[in-house]
């Protein structure tokens, strides 16, 4: 079987484009030596940033809300130190409290708050002596307050601290300076059993770290399997060289194109420079395997402008339908999938451009060799598809029962079954993409055993000039805190009433709320007179006009509807409030901050996949509908992604692995990786079906494309397995689910999508249609 298809296939316009191309090569070399530069140094510029204002979209009115929020109130991160001692209040731990809090407060942008601190300010300064410490023991004993707010515990001393950012390299040069501060007061030694650093600054600066690792080591395992699998299948240098090169091209444009617009990475970033490199690298094969294919009578110039211009249109609808079908998840609102989205989409127009100006100019100039020079791997490729192509009719029934029956149980897994199987779980909480083995980790579990809780939801409230320092709206906060903080759900609350019941105890009036009139107009000048000197209050009101404040409802929900229920107690709270005191009337009510964000992004994730998934089948389709004339096989060619996208479903739910923001991608990226399969097969199968049987066409399509898909998938397979070393369980769970999908998907090609056409076309192999034919024939009648 000749490789070439019939002379009727030949392109005399592709292949005057191309052969212009191919005679231009060193100018069009020349072309990216210059651009390539400013593109590595743009891909540098890009930065990191995890933090979870970045996963949901600047449109939300959510987001909106927060950012208003942080205008008022400042946008300062907020972590804790929790020091563990079995006894939390004696001298040698007050001691090391000490020391920590006043390193801590020579540090710029951080600002630490304890029940030390308080003291501190009571008496006017404090020196770790016994008669000092006993005092403070007594102060902290005296008041049930603190250990409400998590200030102080059976086992635990809780310190507060308030940072400063506006950069990754602030956040981490602050962290770094606390380390420092922990190591010099003792901290880190005896009587101290342990340190738990919490917060989102921690959460935050972990994820990029883990991040950063996991992209690196991930793109480092996939750069050197495509070495070794180029070296295998093309047995050349000169050819890795030409594949090293229009991949690096391809990456730093794509990810110089993010620096251009300012982009930042996030949690899920690690995937757009690896699905560029995969898509590159799967492309570059098709080209190459059709190159490599030279008829020994057919010269290598004319071959090579004919191979890149019968590859032009299945790579070109390919690339094109991955890239719009990328553009679809701009659907989302979680922000880095919608930037995801965009940023691949930019880079699968780099690598069309790449594959057909810079790719075949290295070739040429690197003369890699055809099979006519050098034997390529897999020549056993012409009997397995002999053997696939009658294996595929053979059991074109029990392949395609069994693919349907495969895909609906996947299905179900991931959608549920009413009565026998809830619906696959989520995951939004920043704490639950971090590696169990992680020291952070383990810190949170144990902060959340110790505090009230770590979720922080703020009740906004907008009033008018002065309202916050009335005596009844007082009163009244103070009530709707107490109401909230009996609920179950709920930790604590803080906010203006509690700190005014602190500065009551520490004047020695008690910390319970005053009812007295003289006492609370008492109460409410020294909140005016406060929200203009002291810190902490005008942390929590708007110290200019006595107009804003705010609740912190910290609490232990940790998934959308524990969430839910709190937001719910908040607002059922607040208008049985309003309805018993007229005078918060004047106050509008909004629940903002991380948590609700939180479950913001874990409410858009089905969307997210359901929506995605859905856009990029349709433009594919319609994809297809271009290059393909057949209705059958605009419909056929769907089949082993979507097999392989709903069994992979089934993959993630039995080991027990949960959506998440990256897990949620896998299934646009997989149909936007594995069509170009489809399209391939398809369109070498139309080729060859103009004049031949369908067993003819099978055979042209599976040796043409079959070999190319082969190699392809393996490369893709195992580029994306190369996440599945990922310190991230969510950028781990998404390379071992995009490596099974790619696997099953190649799997598919040759078995359910030849049995189904050998059902849907009615057709039978060669052999059987001929002895038939001769079985039907008239017996020849004797002269």
């Amino acid at each position: 079987m000749s490789a070439h298809p019939a002379p009727t296939a030949r392109y005399p316009v592709l292949e005057a484009i191309f052969r212009f191309v191919l005679a231009a090569r060193w100018f069009v070399i020349g072309i990216y030596v210059l651009i390539l530069p400013a593109a590595g140094y743009l891909a540098t510029r890009v930065g990191q940033d995890n933090s979870i204002e970045r996963l949901v979209v600047t449109s939300d009115p959510d987001y909106a809300a927060t950012k208003a929020f942080q205008e008022v109130f400042g946008s300062g991160e907020n972590g804790f130190l929790i020091l563990e001692a079995d006894e939390p209040l004696s001298q040698p731990v007050v001691a090391v409290l000490d020391r920590l809090e006043r390193a801590l407060g020579e540090i710029p942008d951080v600002q630490p708050s304890s029940a030390l601190t308080a003291f501190r300010r009571t008496k006017g300064g404090f020196e770790p002596v016994p008669e000092q410490v006993a005092a403070f023991r007594a102060f902290v004993e005296g008041s049930a307050l603190l250990r409400q707010q998590g200030l102080v515990g059976g086992g635990f001393v809780a310190l507060p601290v308030g940072m400063t950012v506006r950069s990754e390299q602030d956040r981490d040069r602050v962290l770094a300076d606390i380390e420092q501060a922990l190591v010099r007061s003792g901290a880190r030694a005896f009587p101290i059993e342990a340190v738990r650093c919490v917060g989102q600054p921690y959460v935050t600066t972990y994820l990029g770290r883990a991040t950063r690792q996991s992209g690196q080591r991930g793109l480092g395992l996939f750069l050197a399997l495509a070495t070794v699998l180029v070296l295998l299948l093309y047995r050349s240098v000169r050819t890795l060289a030409a594949f090293g090169i229009g991949l690096g091209a391809c990456i730093a444009l794509s990810v110089g194109y993010v620096g251009l617009t300012g982009g930042q990475f996030t949690i899920v970033s690690p995937m757009v420079p690896m699905t560029v490199l995969i898509t590159a690298t799967a492309s570059f094969v098709y080209i190459h395997s059709r190159f490599v294919e030279r008829p020994p009578e057919v010269p290598l110039g004319e071959h090579h402008v004919f191979a890149v211009a019968n590859k032009f249109v299945a790579v070109t609808a390919s690339l094109f339908a991955a890239a719009v079908g990328f553009a679809a998840l701009i659907v989302s609102s979680i922000r880095p999938i919608r930037e995801m989205g965009l940023w691949v989409a930019v880079g699968m127009l780099v690598i069309w451009l790449v594959s057909f100006t810079l790719f075949p100019a290295l070739q040429a100039v690197l003369h890699t060799p055809t099979a006519q020079e050098r034997r390529t791997a897999a020549p056993w490729f012409s009997r397995f598809v002999s053997w696939v192509t009658r294996f595929s009719f053979r059991w074109r029934w029990p392949l395609v029962l069994a693919s349907l029956a495969l895909s609906a149980m996947g299905l179900a897994s991931l959608v549920g079954v009413p009565g026998l199987l809830p619906p696959a779980p989520m995951y939004s909480n920043p704490v639950d993409y971090m590696s169990r083995q992680a020291l952070e980790y383990r810190d949170f579990q144990r902060a959340d055993q110790l505090l009230p809780g770590l979720s922080v939801s703020q009740v906004w409230l907008k009033g008018k000039l002065g309202t916050v320092s009335e005596p009844d709206v007082l009163t009244a906060l103070n009530e709707f805190q107490q109401t909230l903080e009996a609920d179950p759900d709920i930790g604590t609350v803080a906010g203006v009433p509690t700190l005014l019941r602190m500065m009551r105890y520490i004047a020695g009036d008690g910390d319970a709320w005053p009812t007295d009139p003289d006492d609370l107009d008492d109460l409410a000048a020294d909140l005016e007179e406060g929200a203009r000197s002291e810190p902490i209050l005008r942390h929590f009101v708007d110290g200019a006009s006595l107009s804003q404040t705010y609740l912190a409802v910290i609490s232990k929900a940790n998934d959308q509807e524990s969430t839910e229920r709190v937001d719910a107690r908040i607002r059922n709270e607040w208008a049985r409030a309003v309805a018993k005191a007229p005078a918060l009337r004047a106050f509008e009510m909004r629940i903002v901050g991380s948590s609700r964000l939180q479950a913001k992004i874990k409410q858009n994730m089905v969307p997210t996949l359901v929506e995605s998934f859905v856009l990029t089948v349709l433009i594919i389709f319609c994809a297809f509908v271009v290059v393909f004339r057949s209705g059958t096989a605009r419909i056929m060619a769907l089949i082993p992604s979507v097999f392989a996208i709903a069994v992979m479903f089934g993959v993630m739910r039995a080991t027990g692995m949960v959506l998440n923001v990256a897990t949620v991608l896998v299934a646009s990226t997989i149909l936007g990786a594995s069509e170009n399969d489809q399209i391939h097969f398809f369109y070498h199968f139309q080729e060859r079906r103009k004049t031949g049987t369908v067993e003819q066409s099978l055979r042209h399509a599976l040796f043409i494309s079959g070999r190319a898909i082969l190699f392809a998938s393996v490369i893709n397979a195992g580029g994306f397995l190369a996440f599945a070393a990922a310190d991230l369980p969510p950028i781990r769970d998404f390379g071992i689910l995009a490596c099974t999908a790619l696997v099953l998907a190649a799997l598919a090609d040759f078995t359910a999508l030849p049995a189904s056409l050998w059902i849907l076309m009615r057709a039978r192999p060669d052999d059987a249609v001929t002895a038939e034919a001769l079985s039907a024939a008239p017996e020849p009648t004797e002269v």
